[in-house]
């Protein structure tokens, strides 16, 4: 931990409203997004965070996901600056073209003014039962696709991608926080709950806005900013 210090770092903003320290990144993290194994094993970016990380404390796995795409974003900035160049699709005819964005005009998307930390009352359409949910954690999103990974291992013909992702987000049912209690309820959730609880979430996650309107031949067209593997490795060509 200590030899981290020796390099320049940034205290930078988290969409959640928190700030979190990283240092810039040198060849050594160089070396990790190259890594093989690490790249067949899916960590890349999760060791290379925990590299850059200097809070005290904090991991990657402990952000929400929006906080973690933002330090991504952060630490891209301070490694090689704010303009990316990358291949995108234009919306309109479907043709690849190459463009340049500037990922400093990236804007967060904010957690509501009245949201006490990572808990969230939500009462539900049409059961009304009043439930409590959190967002996702990486170390979360690890353990259910860790779940989901064991399941298509034995075959199942329906993976329950959504069920198994609801009972991580939902924390209480009725004021009932027993495991079994939320696993029940998951299972014979109305559709119409289920959607609507997936909108309060969608609407109140804090992220980054990865999504810029740019001018292609005259035509302004919103896209997706892609993170391509030349987000952390840029073209060496001058």
């Amino acid at each position: 931990m200590a030899d981290k210090q020796k390099f320049p770092s940034e205290v930078i903003d988290l969409p959640s409203e928190g700030k979190l320290e990283i240092k810039y990144m040198t060849a050594k993290e160089e070396d990790i997004l190259t890594s093989q194994n690490l790249i067949k094993k899916g960590l890349v970016i999760e060791k290379l965070l925990d590299s850059l990380i200097l809070t005290k404390g904090v991991k990657s796995e402990d952000l929400v996901i929006g906080d973690k795409n933002a330090v991504m974003v952060a630490a891209r900035i301070l490694a090689y600056g704010p303009e990316y160049a990358c291949e995108i699709t234009n919306p309109n005819t479907g043709e690849n073209l190459t463009h340049t964005f500037n990922i400093a005009d990236c804007p967060f998307i904010k957690l509501p003014k009245d949201v006490d930390g990572n808990n969230f009352d939500f009462e539900l359409p049409v059961s009304k039962q009043k439930i409590t949910f959190k967002l996702l954690t990486g170390k979360d999103e690890r353990m259910i696709d860790g779940e989901l990974d064991k399941i298509r291992k034995l075959g199942a013909q329906v993976i329950p991608e959504l069920t198994t992702r609801l009972r991580y987000l939902i924390t209480s049912v009725d004021g009932n926080d027993e495991q079994s209690t939320i696993n029940s309820f998951v299972e014979n959730m109305l559709s119409k709950d289920s959607l609507s609880l997936r909108q309060e979430i969608n609407k109140v996650t804090p992220d980054i806005d990865l999504s810029q309107e740019i001018d292609i031949e005259g035509e302004t067209v919103k896209v997706v900013i892609p993170m391509t593997v030349n987000f952390f490795w840029p073209d060496t060509e001058s």
